[in-house]
């Protein structure tokens, strides 16, 4: 019997877990009666009730298992920790306990995978979201593909059902903050994309603020591209031609007596600046890539974890990528 994997992250749920445990067994016991699941919950460290509640589920019911952290470490952090202990033939990347995403939608997603996809993943084509929220997210769909060397579907998110070898993959990847859904991307496979309509909220109260937002596509920019460096640079020489430019055309203006500022004047004024402010610029985008570099390098778990419940065997710590043959490894 083939087994599919869940992984569900909450953070102050107590007002979905048991609703979200009760829709996934339901959908597995009516609609894919022949197929064992596991339903794995990563909490984040919850104030709340969420652990007491999943706590009882998971005494009557050994397929539900849960990681609990020691604090809030981030969604995608605490998900692909979570990954990490799933054991199925497939895994549903995410499930948030909110049910946002559809989870019946699972059985679709199962038969295409046993069609031969091997990654079926969900794309918001229809958001219940405000309208200022959907274009920036086509907004920044559009800038992460004209930047990255992958495609990054829009409306594509980590509700995905991907199988055994891609998850293996995916979990290969050594990342202090991992961009989960650009890292499915990039590894390859055959793919199918599932339109479907992300629903509002109808218990409690999302976590995701706007700071929460910013800093998740600003990880997605700069995980997976040199694109923004790569513009300081040719911003930088065009900066360099434009300011010799202006000091021909100023000589050239007071030469001919057009000017009629002081002398030196308006060259200052516009150097200050401007200049100033695309240096802060460039160093604000050369700090987001040290900063990712110092966490990496840095080391240290991704997330430490309080307890785990139906879980004995310690997650598998990540793997880098093999070197290909007929590549040595450099000595130091």
């Amino acid at each position: 019997m083939k087994t599919i994997s869940v992984v569900s992250p909450c953070y102050n749920e107590e007002d979905n877990a048991e609703t979200c445990y009760e829709t996934v067994r339901a959908i597995f016991e009516h609609d894919l009666p022949g197929y064992g699941y596991e339903h794995l919950f990563i909490d984040n460290g919850s104030s709340d009730r969420t652990v007491e509640i999943l706590k009882g589920i998971a005494t009557r019911d050994p397929r539900v298992k849960i990681v609990v952290n020691a604090r809030n470490f981030g969604v995608f952090r605490s998900t692909f920790n979570g990954l990490r202990y799933a054991t199925g033939d497939a895994v549903l990347v995410m499930l948030p306990v909110d049910l946002q995403d559809p989870p019946e939608l699972i059985p679709d997603f199962v038969r295409l995978w046993e069609q031969g996809y091997e990654i079926v993943a969900g794309a918001r084509s229809t958001r219940e979201e405000t309208f200022v929220l959907r274009s920036t997210r086509k907004i920044f769909y559009r800038l992460v593909n004209a930047l990255s060397d992958f495609e990054l579907s829009p409306d594509v998110g980590e509700f995905q059902l991907v199988d055994r070898k891609v998850m293996d993959a995916v979990l290969r990847h050594d990342d202090h903050y991992p961009y989960i859904r650009g890292i499915i991307a990039s590894v390859g496979f055959k793919r199918i994309i599932v339109p479907y309509t992300w629903r509002a909220r109808k218990r409690g109260v999302s976590k995701h603020n706007l700071m929460m937002l910013i800093d998740q596509a600003l990880n997605a920019i700069f995980s997976f591209t040199k694109a923004p460096m790569r513009a300081c640079t040719f911003a930088g020489t065009g900066i360099a031609v434009l300011s010799i430019l202006f000091a021909f055309l100023s000589v050239v203006a007071w030469a001919l007596g057009l000017s009629v500022a002081p002398r030196g004047t308006t060259t200052i004024i516009v150097a200050l600046f401007f200049l100033s402010g695309v240096q802060l610029l460039f160093i604000g985008m050369l700090g987001e890539y040290v900063t990712a570099i110092h966490a990496q390098v840095r080391g240290g778990p991704m997330v430490v974890e309080r307890e785990r419940v139906n879980i004995e065997a310690e997650a598998p710590a990540a793997t880098p990528e093999p070197v290909p043959k007929g590549r040595a490894l450099k000595s130091v």
